[in-house]
């Protein structure tokens, strides 16, 4: 089987999630194969099904007058910040063509980063009762899902080399007493995200066991 990855760019957070309902009614109809969009954007809030109020530490007043937006969304997980310099991925995939198994399909998402952070020279691990790929009490890559008739959207967000301060107005992803990371702080170094978008592509067929095709952006959001 075959995954068409798109990597766009800089990409605001409704625009991306447009172009995931349009993906996913598409891979329903099985009129595209299984699909990896990649992406970074531009600073936001998102909330999940499950965001406690109490876990977005400031108003969505205060953070609207300083130009942060937002969203409410039907993944799973509670609140997280999503902005430059983080690997954002959509898989678009067919669950019914692999496993119909939502814990098999997390638990492979988070094997994809075990496998890039172990790259970087980086022991990462997974944590009883949270989503996610951790590195000792720090989440490096938060992970939440929506899946429609088998076919999954929403998806991973890595922290390559965000500003990780945009962090300290929320309690991500809901956990009280655990921190975010990033690859840039454990490494010591700035990565470039297309060196490590090279390697999540990498390990992301590896571990799907799909033949990964990069598509050029345009032809993706070409008319839009």
């Amino acid at each position: 089987m075959r995954c068409e990855v798109h990597q766009l760019g800089l990409m605001e957070y409704g625009s991306s999630l447009r172009l995931q309902q349009e993906k996913v009614a598409a891979r329903k109809a099985r009129a595209i194969p299984d699909t990896l969009l990649l992406l970074e954007h531009p600073h936001v809030y998102t909330l999940g099904r499950n965001a406690g109020s109490q876990n977005l530490l400031v108003s969505k007043e205060f953070l609207a007058e300083r130009g942060l937006p937002v969203f409410e969304t039907d993944r799973g997980g509670d609140v997280t910040y999503h902005g430059p310099g983080q690997l954002v991925g959509y898989p678009i995939i067919d669950l019914a063509q692999h496993r119909r198994d939502v814990i098999w399909y997390m638990r492979s998402l988070e094997e994809v980063f075990l496998r890039v952070a172990a790259d970087y020279g980086i022991r990462a691990g997974r944590s009883p009762g949270a989503a996610g790929v951790w590195v000792g009490r720090d989440k490096l890559v938060a992970v939440g899902v929506h899946i429609s008739r088998w076919v999954t959207s929403h998806g991973f967000a890595f922290n390559v080399n965000p500003d990780l301060r945009y962090f300290d107005w929320i309690v991500p992803c809901g956990l009280r007493g655990k921190g975010v990371t990033s690859l840039e702080r454990l490494v010591n170094r700035r990565v470039a995200l297309e060196e490590v978008a090279d390697r999540v592509i990498e390990h992301f067929g590896a571990v799907f066991g799909l033949v990964m095709e990069r598509v050029a952006s345009g032809s993706l959001i070409a008319g839009r």
